[in-house]
C-alpha cells in the first residue's frame, strides 16, 4: 500500500486505466488583477496566468483538447481524459458564461472527469448548480485556498478569506461536486505550525482532494522582489519534505492527493532551483514517510464538531 491516497491510483481504481489531465485555457480572468478585487494580483501569481495560453492563439476548447487528446494517446492509446479549466479563475464572470464553456466540452470523446479551476469568492448557487449538471463520472471543483491564516491572506494579497472558502465548499459540497483545496507550504511569514493549521481547517470541511505547493517564486511578482530584497527566503528541499510528510500524515486518509508540488513552467522560476525537480521532491517524501513508519492520516485527529459531525442539512444553508 503507498504512503498516500494518490489522484493516479484513484482514477485507475475507479476507471479501469489511466486518466490523463488535459489543460484547457477558455480565457477567463480573475478578480485580484482587473481592478475589481485588485490590479496587483497574488504576491505569487505570474501575471500570464497558469495553464497553456492557447486561448490567446484563437484555439477553442475543443481544439485543445482534440490537441492535447491526439499527443497522449500516441503515447498510451488506452487513456480516458479528464478536462482542466485551469488559467485563471474558470467561474469568474456570469453564469451564462460558463453554461456556454460547458456546452462546449459536452460529448467530448474519452472525456470522464471535468476539473475546474478557480476561487472560492467567484462562486454561488446559478454557478455551482451548472457545474453539477455536466454529465462527466466526476466533477472537481478546484479551489485556492493557500492558507486558513487570515494575516497570511492578507500579507499575500489573496483578496478573499478562509471564510469565503469554507462557505463555497460546503455549497458545492451539497450540490455533489468533488472540492480539491489548493495549500501552499512556506508562504511569507508562515511556520511549519501556520501549514498544519491549514491543513486541519482542510480536515474539518468536506473535501474529497488536496494539491500540496511548495512556494517558489515566479518572475515579474511582488515575491520576486521580496526575494531580490531578502525578504523572502524559499523553504529547502529537506524543509519542504519535512513539512509535506507532517501535512500528509495529519491528513485525513480519504482525502485524494492530486499533487505534492509546485510546478513551475517554462522560464518563469527564480527560486528555488529544487522545485525544477518534481520526481526527485516526491521520491523524497515518500522515503522520508516510509523510513518513519508514517502514511497518509498517521496522526489525524478526528475533530469531533467538524464536517463528519455535522448533519448534511448544514450543508444547504449558503445561499446567493
Amino acid at each position: 500500500m503507498d504512503t498516500y491516497h494518490q489522484l493516479s491510483s484513484h482514477w485507475k481504481k475507479k476507471f479501469g486505466t489511466r486518466v490523463q489531465k488535459i489543460p484547457l485555457d477558455a480565457g477567463f480572468h480573475c478578480p485580484n488583477r482587473d481592478g475589481t478585487l485588485s490590479r496587483k494580483g497574488c504576491v505569487f501569481c505570474n501575471p500570464a496566468g497558469s495553464g497553456t495560453g492557447l486561448y490567446s492563439s484563437g484555439m477553442s476548447l475543443k481544439e485543445q483538447y482534440h490537441y492535447w487528446r491526439t499527443k497522449f494517446l500516441s503515447r498510451q492509446p488506452s487513456s480516458l481524459f479528464a478536462a482542466y479549466l485551469q488559467s485563471y479563475s474558470n467561474s469568474y464572470g456570469p453564469a451564462s458564461r460558463i453554461n456556454n464553456i460547458l456546452r462546449e466540452l459536452d460529448s467530448l470523446p474519452d472525456l470522464r472527469v471535468l476539473c475546474i479551476g478557480t476561487r472560492p469568492d467567484c462562486l454561488d448557487l446559478q454557478k455551482i448548480s451548472i457545474m453539477a449538471r455536466f454529465p462527466t463520472k466526476e466533477t472537481w471543483l478546484e479551489m485556492g485556498l493557500q492558507s486558513s491564516n487570515t494575516e497570511t491572506l492578507k500579507r499575500i494579497n489573496r483578496g478573499h478569506t478562509a471564510e469565503d472558502f469554507d462557505h463555497a465548499c460546503r455549497l458545492a459540497h451539497s450540490q455533489g461536486l468533488k472540492v480539491c483545496a489548493h495549500v501552499i507550504a512556506g508562504l511569507p511569514g508562515e511556520e511549519l505550525e501556520d501549514f498544519l493549521q491549514t491543513i486541519e481547517f482542510v480536515n474539518r470541511l468536506p473535501v474529497q482532494g488536496i494539491k500540496l505547493h511548495n512556494m517558489y517564486v515566479c518572475k515579474n511578482t511582488t515575491l520576486a522582489r521580496w526575494w531580490y530584497e531578502g525578504e523572502y527566503i524559499p523553504l529547502l528541499r529537506e524543509e519542504y519534505v519535512q513539512w509535506a510528510t507532517a501535512a500528509l500524515s495529519s491528513l485525513r486518509a480519504d482525502i485524494v492527493v492530486h499533487r505534492l508540488t509546485g510546478d513551475p513552467t517554462g522560464d518563469e522560476l527564480l527560486a528555488p532551483e529544487w522545485s525544477r525537480s518534481k520526481t526527485t521532491t516526491i521520491n523524497m517524501i515518500r522515503e522520508n514517510m516510509q523510513s518513519r513508519g508514517l502514511k497518509q492520516g498517521s496522526s489525524y485527529q478526528p475533530d469531533p464538531v467538524g464536517f463528519f459531525a455535522r448533519p448534511l442539512s448544514t450543508f444547504n444553508t449558503w445561499q446567493e
